[in-house]
């Protein structure tokens, strides 16, 4: 589930003192606690922006925006955060701004009424279960969901919509997951290769081919960067390319995204942390979703719904 409230770079968060950064202005957080309800509308001049931050200041930058993150991963207020097509992410996604247009309206324009009740089987599918288990190139990760709820994401959080998602069990991770398919991109850094070995819920081991320095000192952030704040499972049939923007790349049918840090606790996350890095997992060419050791989903495909 992917969140772009934060301001993530430019001057003021280059310049600015740390004690000044970690604090929202008055204004700002006024707005915050008066709003009815947010719109975002991500429409990036640079999508690199915040890149050569320093550690220090990201995570300054991450404590100023607590207030927003609480208010919107409780779903206190109702919000949505909607794509604007521009020549950043267009570019980023390998196309011209006419494809990445059509890109857009082919994943937005769906009938979201019928994909709600689609993903609606996929969720009370483990809503029954406890425990998910994810195999594929380089994984063999097991977690619980066992007493959480499952959200559907049916075009009214994000735009384009398109997955179910939970928070998984703080403690319940155990095994190894390789994204050795697509880079894992936070803060305009790309990570590629990122292997990561859990037990009992924690990251105890963690590399990558490229970018390993910055996923190091990302999963230092704090004590939850360490642990999971979400399992995601993609569903937008009208995505099936990878596009270095989360919004995107989350949902693409056929594959599953965890996300360090940050749980939702309107689905029962108890997970805190500055953090929210979602990282995607392509399981169509060689994967498996099992719920309670039975086979549900095989290279892309849902063998069973209820």
């Amino acid at each position: 589930m992917q969140l772009s409230f934060e301001l993530i770079g430019g001057p003021f968060a280059r310049v600015a003192e740390l004690d000044v950064l970690r604090e929202p202005p008055p204004l700002q957080r006024r707005i915050w606690e008066e709003a009815d309800a947010f719109i975002a509308i991500w429409a990036p001049e640079n999508t690199r922006e915040g890149s050569e931050l320093s550690e220090e200041r990201r995570a300054a930058m991450q404590q100023m925006s607590a207030p927003m993150r609480e208010l919107t991963m409780s779903l206190q207020v109702p919000w949505v955060v909607a794509e604007y097509p521009v020549l950043a992410t267009a570019q980023d996604g390998g196309m011209t701004l006419p494809e990445f247009e059509q890109f857009i309206y082919d994943s937005v324009l769906l009938d979201w009424d019928a994909e709600g009740r689609r993903m609606g089987g996929i969720a009370a599918l483990f809503d029954a279960g406890e425990e998910v288990r994810i195999v594929g190139a380089g994984t063999d990760l097991t977690l619980s969901v066992a007493g959480r709820i499952g959200a559907v994401d049916d075009g009214r959080i994000n735009m384009p919509g398109g997955e179910v998602f939970y928070s998984p069990v703080e403690d319940s991770a155990d095994g190894v997951i390789e994204f050795s398919e697509f880079p894992a991109v936070y803060f305009g850094t790309e990570v590629t290769g990122v292997r990561l070995r859990f037990e009992a819920g924690r990251v105890v081991d963690a590399s990558a081919r490229a970018g390993e320095e910055f996923l190091l000192r990302t999963l230092d952030t704090d004590e939850g960067a360490r642990r999971l704040g979400e399992l995601g499972i993609g569903c937008n049939p009208g995505i099936q390319r990878f596009m270095k923007n989360v919004a995107f790349d989350e949902k693409i049918d056929g594959t599953v995204h965890l996300a360090l840090g940050n749980s939702y606790s309107f689905t029962g996350g108890t997970n805190e942390s500055a953090i929210h890095w979602d990282i995607v997992k392509d399981l169509r060419t060689e994967g498996q979703i099992y719920v309670d050791g039975k086979l549900v989903q095989e290279n892309g495909v849902w063998i069973r719904l209820n």
